[in-house]
């Protein structure tokens, strides 16, 4: 009876030694409340207006938090981008005539929990008669594995087409995205016709670089070293060796000898350390993976009518793992 009572009072001492332990643990790991805010300037730019938004977050501690932050317009995601270092990001939008409610979204990370900021009240003017058109990407945001792709929508809105005398060309391109990746579409250049009032789009892949397995590749199959280069490389070194033998002797067969081990040494070089050779009997070495992280990808659509340039862009944030 006392052993059993003994054993039990062992138990419970170790299972409030394990919960002590645990608690500070998972109190270390559990994330953060953040704070977002948001601030907007506007301008207008070639007929329609423009909003300048900053957005800042902090960690309960004071420290700037990492990630990504969605820009929304009364819940319709306008554009997204990643934190800097000092917990800051910088979006520009195009906004349509009219009031409208903006914010910023956090979506956290693992050390940080998400927060949305205040609404900020931005007004757009009319955009007067000038031809012009919006850019928007539909998700605004993406995480991806290093080696995977993901399709992005692009979406060119016509502003005032009814103004236009013949179609407008509108090409689409990215910027910003990290190392080892690459962004396109499809197509690169849509059409606006005079007054269309319907979005044209484009596909948009991002692809990614996968952490290789090995070190390198293997060679190509079927390649073996040529034996004629054994046939003449060997019987020069056994020739060099012997003249070594007769250095002391004749002053010629010491130049000779030094004349020979040059032209052995330069034939190696010339082989061993050329890059066909490294190729064929290494294999070609392997791409480096995506950098993990987050990026704010700028994607623009500009237009030329042979005299003046109109450019337009959104921001899309993308997370690679």
């Amino acid at each position: 009876m006392r052993r059993n009572i003994r054993r039990g009072l062992r138990l419970e001492w170790f299972a409030g030694l394990g919960i002590a332990l645990a608690v500070p643990a998972m109190a270390a790991a559990s994330s953060q409340a953040t704070q977002t805010t948001l601030s907007a300037e506007t301008r207008t730019v070639s007929g329609h207006t423009q909003a300048t938004l900053s957005v800042s977050v902090a960690g309960e501690d004071g420290l700037p938090a990492n990630g990504a932050v969605i820009i929304e317009d009364e819940g319709t995601q306008l554009a997204g981008a990643a934190l800097g270092a000092d917990g800051r990001a910088s979006v520009v939008v195009g906004v349509p005539q009219g009031n409208h409610s903006l914010r910023a979204v956090y979506a956290g990370d693992s050390r940080h929990e998400g927060s949305a900021s205040d609404f900020a009240g931005v007004h757009a003017d009319a955009s007067g008669s000038t031809p012009n058109f919006g850019i928007a990407v539909s998700p605004v945001s993406m995480t991806l594995v290093a080696g995977q792709s993901g399709n992005v929508t692009a979406s060119v809105t016509p502003i005032n087409s009814s103004s236009l005398t013949a179609p407008m060309f509108v090409t689409l391109s990215c910027s910003g995205y990290p190392d080892q990746s690459s962004c396109t579409f499809t197509p690169e250049n849509v059409e606006i016709l005079p007054n269309a009032t319907a979005a044209v789009t484009s596909n948009m892949v991002i692809t990614t670089q996968a952490q290789p397995t090995h070190g390198r590749a293997q060679p190509p199959a079927g390649h073996t070293s040529h034996p004629v280069a054994w046939a003449v490389l060997l019987p020069g070194a056994f020739s060099l060796s012997g003249l070594a033998f007769a250095v002391r002797r004749n002053r010629w067969l010491s130049r000779l000898s030094l004349i020979g081990l040059v032209a052995l040494i330069t034939s190696l070089g010339t082989t061993a350390c050329a890059p066909r050779y490294d190729y064929y009997n290494h294999g070609p070495p392997y791409n480096l993976p995506t950098p993990s992280g987050t990026y704010s990808l700028v994607v623009s659509a500009q237009s030329s009518n042979g005299i003046t340039a109109t450019t337009n862009t959104t921001s899309f944030a993308l997370t690679v793992q």
